[in-house]
C-alpha cells in the first residue's frame, strides 16, 4: 500500500469559477421501495454520463448539501468529472437536510448498500458504464462495504474520504462517554425484541447515534450497534477487487486510528493512502482542493 502526504496550497492563483468552465447540478429522483430518493446530478461542462460519473455518499444522518459534499461536487465538476451526490433516504421519502432527531428512526446502516445499488442501476439506465464510488465518513464505510460484497462491473474504483473505523470496545466506550450510560443493556434489549419477532417495536427516550432522547425501533438500534467487523472500513479493503484511494486527515478527531490500520493491511497493493496534513474530518477550505487534486490524478490513472 502506498502512502502519500499532501500539505495545503499557500495561494490559489485563480478561482476555478473564473476559468470559464461551467458546472451545474440538478435534482433527480428515484422510486425505491415505498419511498422516493433524491440526488444532485452534476455534469461537467461538455460531458455526459457516458463519460463516467462519481457516485457520492454522505456521512451519518447527513445529506448531500453539507459543505464537504457540495464543495467536492463543485470542484470535481470544475475539473471535468461528472458527479451524482445522493441523499440516503433513512426511511424518509424525499429527504433533504439533516435527519430530524424527533423522527422515529427505522433505518439501518446497510440500507445504504441497497440505495447505492439502486442509483447504480439508474445511472446504467442513463448510459453510464464507468462509475467511481466516493464516500465520506460512515458513507465511506458504506461505499467500501458495497464494493467488497456487491460486485458491479460498471464500478471501477472507490474513493474513501476519512472512512469510518470501528472496534467493539471503542464503540461501547464512545456510547457511554457521549450519553453517560452503558450500551450493552440497551443493545441486549433491542436484540431480544428482534429475536422475538418484534423489530418494529419502539425504544422510547433512547439515545441513538447522534440523537439524544429519541425514538428508535429495536431493529434499527440493533442494526447500528450489534458488533460487526465490517463496520471497520480497513478490514473491508483487502476484499475489494478494484483500485481504492483512501484519505485520512492528520487533525481528524472523529475517525481515529485510520492510518495505523491501513499500514497493517496485507494484500492491499490496490490501496493508495493519502494523508492530508492539517485537515480535520471535514477537509474545509483549501484542504478540499488537496482532496480533489489527488482524486483527479487517481481517476486519471484508472
Amino acid at each position: 500500500m502506498k502512502t502519500t502526504f499532501f500539505s495545503p496550497f499557500l495561494l490559489m492563483l485563480l478561482i476555478l469559477a473564473l476559468t470559464g468552465q461551467v458546472s451545474h447540478a440538478d435534482e433527480v429522483t428515484l422510486d425505491h421501495g415505498d419511498i422516493t430518493l433524491n440526488a444532485q446530478l452534476g455534469l461537467a461542462d461538455g460531458k455526459t454520463l457516458k463519460d463516467g460519473v462519481i457516485l457520492m455518499t454522505h456521512g451519518t444522518l447527513a445529506h448531500n448539501g453539507m459543505e464537504i459534499i457540495q464543495t467536492l461536487q463543485d470542484l470535481l465538476n470544475d475539473n471535468g468529472l461528472n458527479t451524482l451526490a445522493i441523499n440516503l433516504g433513512l426511511g424518509i421519502s424525499e429527504r433533504h437536510g439533516m435527519y430530524p432527531c424527533e423522527t422515529l428512526h427505522t433505518h439501518k446502516h446497510t440500507d445504504a448498500l441497497d440505495e447505492i445499488g439502486a442509483w447504480i442501476g439508474w445511472l446504467k439506465g442513463q448510459g453510464a458504464d464507468n462509475i467511481v464510488l466516493l464516500g465520506h465518513s460512515r458513507g465511506g464505510n458504506q461505499a467500501a462495504w458495497f464494493a467488497s460484497e456487491r460486485k458491479e462491473p460498471v464500478v471501477k474504483a472507490a474513493v474513501l474520504v476519512a472512512p469510518q473505523t470501528w472496534d467493539e470496545t471503542s464503540a461501547a466506550q464512545d456510547y457511554e462517554s457521549r450519553y453517560g450510560k452503558p450500551l450493552v443493556p440497551l443493545l441486549e434489549k433491542a436484540q431480544a425484541r428482534v429475536k422475538a419477532g418484534k423489530p418494529d417495536s419502539k425504544l422510547e427516550h433512547t439515545d441513538f447515534v447522534y440523537c439524544a432522547d429519541t425514538e428508535v425501533t429495536a431493529g434499527s438500534f440493533a442494526a447500528y450497534y450489534t458488533p460487526d467487523a465490517r463496520f471497520d472500513t480497513p478490514s473491508l479493503l483487502p476484499g475489494i477487487g478494484m483500485p481504492v484511494l483512501v484519505f485520512s486527515a492528520t487533525e481528524d478527531t472523529a475517525v481515529t486510528g485510520l492510518p495505523e490500520k491501513l499500514a497493517q493491511l496485507e494484500n492491499a497493493d490496490h490501496v493508495e493512502h493519502v494523508a492530508i496534513d492539517g485537515a480535520d474530518h471535514f477537509f474545509r477550505d483549501l484542504y478540499a482542493e488537496d482532496l480533489v487534486d489527488a482524486m483527479v490524478d487517481f481517476i486519471g490513472r484508472l
